[in-house]
């Protein structure tokens, strides 16, 4: 019998996380401050695997309120310590650990500069949660492999909650209520046939757009985190300006497409990068050149991006132990990373 890793063991929480932290019940109240504030735009503090949720969340926050959302360095107050402005913003800081202290400083400093701060941690007794005036617990429970899999897609959920709460979205709630078992389905999804691709151990893109260009920067990252090899995530009309001059034959690509107004764009960015010969494979039927990956569709295409990630993280676990790798304890990094 073969034993799993903690990464697939905490690939497979996924949907009942999600199912906790939608019992939980914490994300309504949170909102409903947020939307007395009415922020004129959003500021978000995160850095590795939470940055790429909080770009999940810009996207969700232009598409959805019709506010403007912008990653702050959290530099700007750590290491520089100059003060910012930030009357009538929302500043959201999301960390698994809530303990790096760049993150929790540059928190401290929205607050000071005026803007109302909102905290998405697994630790709800942290740091972060102390200098936030709003936690949410992304009750992802315990993680012990040093790759962020549940706690991603719950801090990026909860994001998105958010998001619905404030819009009082009523297709976007209910698709997010469905999603335990929709992404319990995203787990099961067989993309095999990319994974055998992926495990060539050289370079690759991974495509997504908009929401789904965040989803492919935490691919991006996985990939170099867990299967040592180097990714780059790009927009699919990003890739365009320059980095597709270096697709040729048997360059492996990864579309992320969910059911939205891009994934027409992303498909036909797809079919182009396989007519120059890349191995592309692509989620959604539309390409006709490409391979075509099976994975669920959430009925919402700002919910199908989680899912996406889900089926994702499944292979990419299954890419890692193919080329003789622990997926749990990737070299030179540790769980709790505390930058200044």
């Amino acid at each position: 019998m073969v034993t799993k890793s903690l990464m697939r063991q905490e690939i497979e929480e996924i949907p009942a996380a999600v199912e906790r932290l939608l019992a939980a019940g914490a994300v309504p109240g949170v909102a409903r401050a947020v939307a007395a504030r009415d922020p004129a735009y959003f500021v978000t503090v995160a850095r590795g695997s939470s940055d790429h949720a909080c770009t999940f969340f810009k996207y969700a926050a232009e598409l959805v309120l019709g506010r403007v959302s912008a990653s702050v360095g959290p530099s700007v107050a750590s290491v520089y310590g100059a003060p910012l402005r930030l009357e009538g913003a929302v500043a959201l800081s999301v960390s698994q650990s809530g303990g790096s202290p760049d993150i929790v400083e540059m928190t401290r400093a929205a607050r000071e500069g005026g803007a109302l701060t909102v905290a998405l941690t697994n630790t709800a007794g942290s740091p972060l949660a102390g200098a936030a005036e709003h936690v949410v617990d992304i009750c992802a429970g315990p993680e012990r492999s040093v790759a962020a899999t549940k706690s991603f897609v719950t801090s990026a959920l909860a994001a998105l909650w958010l998001v619905a709460e404030v819009a009082q979205d009523a297709a976007l709630l209910a698709a997010i209520r469905a999603l335990p078992e929709v992404l319990a389905r995203a787990v099961e999804a067989d993309w095999s046939a990319a994974a055998e691709a992926m495990d060539e151990g050289g370079s690759l893109y991974v495509l997504g757009r908009g929401p789904g260009w965040a989803m492919a920067s935490e691919a991006a990252l996985k990939f170099k985190e867990c299967c040592q090899t180097h990714a780059e995530a790009y927009s699919s009309a990003e890739v365009l300006h320059g980095p597709v001059s270096i697709v040729g034959r048997g360059f492996p690509v990864l579309a992320l497409a969910g059911g939205d107004a891009a994934e027409q764009g992303v498909a036909e960015m797809a079919d182009r990068l396989a007519g120059q010969g890349a191995d592309v494979f692509a989620t959604t039927g539309l390409v006709r050149a490409a391979r075509m990956l099976e994975a669920p569709r959430s009925g919402h295409g700002l919910t199908d991006p989680l899912v996406l990630i889900v089926a994702f993280y499944a292979m990419a676990e299954a890419v890692a132990r193919a080329r003789g790798l622990d997926p749990d304890a990737p070299p030179h990094l540790k769980k709790v990373t505390e930058t200044v």
